[in-house]
């Protein structure tokens, strides 16, 4: 929006209207003093709430003379930004911010702040409450209008989210190798069509072409660019829980955050599990050494949440913790549709198919020790994966692992680790 400085001067000289504010940036010693933080909060998140729009700093706002920022400013007013995106709007924002420079009435050039807000797929709520643009200035919403936009949008998050496009990523930023892998032979379409067809690319209401949630997560190298939440967070703990381990000076044994296509994080996370693991011998008949956990249930459970999680719940992330004596596993979402924990093994829903479309034609990693699965495939459409980590979990430790959904947000599975008394570490 506004892209050229032809077209944002233009846009400067007519003055403000629904896509467009600026305001003139002040400053007290280092601080930014205007915009007062919670009115640039609101201006943004009116923004985000209506069909997006460019708010530009250092601009008069009531001339439309283009004042500039000290060069030894910028760091400064883009921090500020940066903050109050995460801090002063729930869930936070995630602008272009961008350092350019206009002309001032003399001709000379100066500093300015642009900072571009899409069109979100959720509801922002700032200081003001929940605001939206009519015209140049920025309203509250009636009830029965907020009423509405939360549906709209919970309808197009919860139900296709994975099929959304993600404003600021754009088709050349898919790396053509990850979708060139899932082309058949007998394909001939061109990079384009062929990443439509995958439901990794889409054209969005501002007819521009974007990739989809799917084609972020499958198809770019680093989907934490624009989708920060999209990672799997590992912890090996010492103890049996958070409080005990700590009383070790060494209380994390191995720490990671794996990001990259989600099909590269499944394959991290269970490697994360296989090298902290503790492999334990069984002597009664001969040496027979025996891991904490069936790396097959383990894989199981991590393709499970990385294709189930709910992609829309912003800042949530999958967490796998290991304890000495557990993996919990946790997976952002509430359970889809009328599902139970008690449902889980014997009955299938889906929360992206379009995502598990992609996973079920990506193969099994060979690199991952003890895995056995008899797939070929990361994705089993058959509904068997609960069943297995349950069956192969339960043989090997005695135990059964456990599902439970916490605060109808978060859906967490312990696996129990195997315990031999007459066994010793090896």
């Amino acid at each position: 929006m506004f892209d050229s400085k032809k077209e944002l001067q233009a846009k400067i000289r007519l003055g403000e209207d629904t896509f467009l504010e600026f305001k003139e940036a002040r400053f007290a010693g280092n601080r930014v003093r205007e915009p007062h933080r919670d009115s640039l909060a609101d201006e943004l998140a009116s923004f985000a709430n209506s069909r997006g729009g460019v708010f530009v700093l250092g601009i008069d706002d009531q001339t439309h003379e283009v004042l500039g920022i000290p060069l030894e400013q910028l760091d400064a007013v883009e921090q500020y930004v940066f903050e109050i995106v995460q801090d002063s709007v729930k869930p936070s924002l995630h602008p272009v911010i961008e350092r350019l420079e206009l002309p001032d009435a003399t001709g000379q050039e100066q500093p300015v702040v642009r900072v571009e807000v899409q069109p979100s797929l959720f509801v922002h709520e700032s200081p003001g409450g929940y605001l939206h643009r009519v015209g140049s200035s920025k309203r509250r919403m009636e009830p029965d209008y907020l009423v509405r936009l939360h549906q709209q949008r919970s309808v197009s998050r919860l139900i296709r989210f994975d099929e959304q496009p993600v404003h600021g990523a754009l088709f050349a930023e898919l790396n053509p190798a990850r979708i060139e892998r899932f082309r058949v032979q007998t394909d001939r379409d061109d990079l384009e069509t062929l990443a439509r067809k995958l439901g990794m690319l889409e054209r969005s209401r501002d007819d521009e072409r974007h990739p989809t949630v799917t084609g972020v997560l499958m198809g770019t190298d680093r989907p934490e660019r624009w989708l920060p939440h999209a990672y799997i967070q590992a912890v090996a703990y010492r103890g049996r829980d958070v409080a005990s381990s700590l009383d070790s000076p060494w209380y994390q044994i191995d720490a990671k955050d794996f990001t990259g296509p989600v099909d590269q994080q499944v394959t991290g996370a269970c490697m994360f599990v296989s090298r902290n693991q503790t492999v334990r011998a069984r002597k009664k008949m001969g040496r027979i050494d025996q891991p904490q956990y069936d790396m097959t249930s383990v894989f199981e459970a991590v393709v499970n949440a990385v294709a189930h999680r709910d992609y829309s719940m912003h800042g949530s992330r999958i967490r796998l913790h290991m304890f000495s004596d557990r993996i919990e596993l946790y997976s952002p979402g509430n359970l889809p549709n009328t599902m139970t924990v008690d449902d889980l093994a014997y009955r299938q829903t889906s929360r992206n198919e379009t995502l598990i479309g992609l996973l079920a034609r990506c193969p099994v990693p060979s690199d991952i020790p003890g895995l056995d699965t008899p797939r070929t495939m990361l994705m089993d459409r058959r509904g068997n994966g609960v069943p297995a980590i349950l069956e192969r979990s339960r043989q090997l430790s005695g135990i059964q692992p456990v599902y439970e959904v916490l605060g109808n947000a978060e859906l967490r599975l312990t696996i129990f680790a195997s315990d031999c008394d007459d066994a010793g570490s090896s």
